[in-house]
């Protein structure tokens, strides 16, 4: 299960307001795998969600890998830091800020990431389309997404990551408000990319500059009617066309070259939306919000949310453990969000209502019905310690650029 990396004191006091230690990592504790690594292969995922009138981002469903777990309280054991605690500030909140509310005003750096699954529940012989929650971190080129593993990594296949892997901040039925980020490249943990421990149950993923796509006349929504703008496309290799898997209306022939449509460049994740800074080998019995898109019902059946709009809850966390997730060292948090969807959903520290602001301290990996009365009320994130740190720390300095 854990590496001890750094020896140090426990944990205690108030969350630090700078970065007060940075544990070592080994090299040998991160996983790293590639997403879409080329500007064509992301272009061929962008082309993926967004063709046909983004048909596959409106029709996908939430992950429905195992969410639900026998989780337990427990008084004594569970997560312990394992160096001295750190925060890295958030985007914009680099400065300490005093200001409050009371009023819950939703994060935008909170959005969905969708992916493929290999084919299995449909009749058609498509891969099949799904999401989970994930939110915007700090990182240098603002360009890094923290959610839940098993939200990146094919634990049901085995396979290394989960396909056409994007990162929509902010989606509603279709709508992409802040464009919509291609993965470039996945970290995670070597021991849940290995073996599935389930107190690694988080990944960062870096993400190209986003894509938005400009309708032109005779154009509705997304480009399934070619434009008749010459600047609208560009020119590529006889290769290159045959090579790529885009929808209809995405590329073209003309006078003997070979042309793909243009999207426009959206920018930056962070600098659109923010990002929230992370905390790490903090005390438990903190207060944390959780926000996220939980979806699915509760184990007798009754339909509490819907994933379409973000929901949040409220609360202190404690110790846990999941003895079927390989996992004893978790914190947890009541709450009643159900698990399809709500995967990845992130855990904000001193969360700052006016400035949409907090420290990333966890990521939802599964849910528990913890009395047995067949009703959801606890969520479970893996502990964020030194090694959870070096995980963020081999993924925050990489740049992906843009591949408009």
């Amino acid at each position: 299960m854990k590496r001890t990396l750094v020896l140090g004191g426990v944990a205690a006091g108030l969350l630090a307001t700078a970065l007060v230690s940075q544990p070592a990592s080994a090299v040998s504790d991160v996983a790293s795998d590639p997403l879409a690594t080329s500007g064509i292969a992301a272009y061929n995922v962008a082309a993926f969600w967004l063709g046909n009138q983004a048909e596959n981002l409106i029709g996908a469903t939430p992950y429905n890998v195992e969410t639900k777990v026998a989780a337990k309280h427990v008084s004594s054991g569970g997560p312990a830091a394992d160096s001295k605690p750190g925060v890295v500030p958030a985007i914009g909140d680099e400065k300490k800020s005093t200001s409050t509310s009371k009023n819950v005003n939703l994060p935008k750096t909170t959005g969905k990431v969708f992916f493929t699954v290999p084919d299995g529940s449909d009749a058609d012989s498509k891969p099949d389309a799904r999401w989970c929650t994930a939110t915007s971190v700090q990182s240098t080129y603002r360009n890094l997404v923290a959610t839940a593993g098993r939200c990146v990594y094919d634990t049901e296949t085995n396979s290394a990551t989960l396909d056409q892997w994007v990162f929509v901040p902010g989606y509603y039925q279709g709508k992409l408000p802040w464009g919509l980020y291609v993965g470039k490249q996945a970290f995670t943990h070597y021991d849940f990319d290995v073996y599935e421990d389930g107190d690694r149950d988080y990944a960062f993923v870096t993400v190209y500059n986003g894509l938005k796509y400009v309708p032109r006349p005779g154009e509705t929504g997304t480009p399934y009617v070619p434009s008749v703008t010459p600047t609208d496309w560009k020119e590529v290799t006889a290769e290159v066309y045959n090579k790529a898997d885009i929808w209809k209306g995405f590329k073209k022939t003309e006078g003997g070259k070979y042309y793909f449509r243009k999207f426009t460049d959206a920018g930056r994740l962070g600098d659109n939306v923010g990002g929230q800074g992370l905390a790490y080998n903090q005390k438990l019995g903190k207060n944390v919000f959780v926000f996220g898109y939980p979806s699915g019902s509760h184990p007798d059946g009754n339909y509490a949310y819907s994933g379409k709009t973000l929901k949040w809850s409220y609360g202190k966390t404690f110790a846990a453990t999941a003895a079927a997730r390989k996992a004893e060292e978790l914190q947890g948090v009541k709450s009643s969000f159900t698990g399809q969807g709500s995967l990845g959903s992130a855990w904000l520290l001193q969360y700052k209502n006016t400035r949409r602001l907090g420290y990333l301290n966890g990521v939802t990996s599964a849910v528990s019905d913890t009395d047995n009365n067949l009703r959801i009320d606890t969520s479970v994130s893996p502990y964020f310690d030194g090694e959870a740190y070096g995980v963020y720390s081999a993924a925050k300095n990489m740049w992906s650029g843009s591949i408009a």
